[in-house]
């Protein structure tokens, strides 16, 4: 083949290639209004989706789903028209469909990342906490700051933010201490075998009832041993608030009040009061 064949083969290409570039030149240019238009529109769509989903779906985690879904298949819708003016759809066809081994393959390998969003789907719908509540997953506690489909973000009592994915969130008992609106505080001490153990009772459940945000009618005072030297009670005391600075500044007053009503009777502690905390909340294991 001689040099001036050869050229002749490549001029007749070009000009084949350039009298379909041509023809398809409309198609083209309406394909590229088509996208344009129509990535306008998907926003349009988006934005007013996010307007009415905001106040009829009060889950801020699930409507970012539904609101990125949304989006994404009428970009899908748009993508497809545009293609199938330009005659191109069968091609994309074939390609989505060698796509779905591949994506098969990748479902394996990102399992994990699977898992962590599909768990957060599920707690989108079971909402066992919200964004400020307290709550403890694990060995994690503090509050909520931030709850994504992927992970979940609490900031612990010293400060310090934790990212746990949502497949530990899901699969792990979560202690929520905000949700019932009130804690127990589990007080114990003892008195000695000579007192008035009717007389303590009474000193007792009228002292705490000065308590401020004390809970009385779900307030109990129990005797539970008898020790060598002392006669051991507990005083099981709700306070009308979940959060945590609240609850412990309670729990020292508790023990301070108490404290001074039995002296101021004339009654020594031969055990010292102290003061555990119950964690009544809600807790969800899956």
């Amino acid at each position: 083949m001689d040099l001036q064949h050869a050229l002749d083969l490549i001029l007749v290409k070009l000009h084949v290639w350039l009298s379909a570039t041509i023809k398809m030149l409309p198609n083209l240019l309406l394909a590229c209004v088509v996208l344009a238009v129509g990535i306008f529109v998907a926003k349009w769509v988006r934005d007013f989706s996010r307007r009415k989903i905001e106040v009829h779906l009060r889950n801020r985690t699930l409507g970012d789903l539904v609101i990125s879904l949304v989006y994404i298949i009428t970009l899908g819708i748009v993508l497809f028209t545009a293609l199938r003016i330009l005659n191109l759809d069968k091609t994309i066809t074939t390609a989505l469909a060698g796509a779905g081994i591949v994506g098969i393959a990748l479902a394996f390998a990102f399992q994990d990342i699977a898992a962590n969003f599909m768990s957060g789907i599920f707690l989108s719908f079971r909402r066992p906490f919200k964004i400020g509540e307290a709550i403890k997953i694990k060995d994690f506690e503090g509050f909520v700051q931030e709850i994504k489909l992927r992970d979940t973000t609490i900031k612990t009592y010293q400060g310090q933010l934790i990212i746990i994915p949502n497949k530990e969130v899901f699969q792990n008992a979560i202690t929520n201490f905000t949700r019932l609106g009130k804690r127990r505080a589990d007080v114990t001490g003892g008195v000695p075998k000579t007192a008035d153990l009717r007389k303590v009772r009474s000193i007792v459940m009228h002292a705490v009832q000065q308590i401020p945000n004390v809970i009385t009618e779900d307030t109990h005072f129990i005797y539970e041993a008898i020790d060598e030297s002392s006669i051991n009670f507990k005083l099981l005391i709700w306070v009308s608030s979940g959060d945590r600075m609240p609850f412990l500044e309670f729990r020292s007053v508790v023990i301070i009040v108490l404290t001074e009503a039995l002296r101021e009777n004339g009654l020594e502690l031969s055990v010292p009061i102290r003061a555990l905390e119950m964690r009544n909340a809600v807790s969800t294991d899956t």
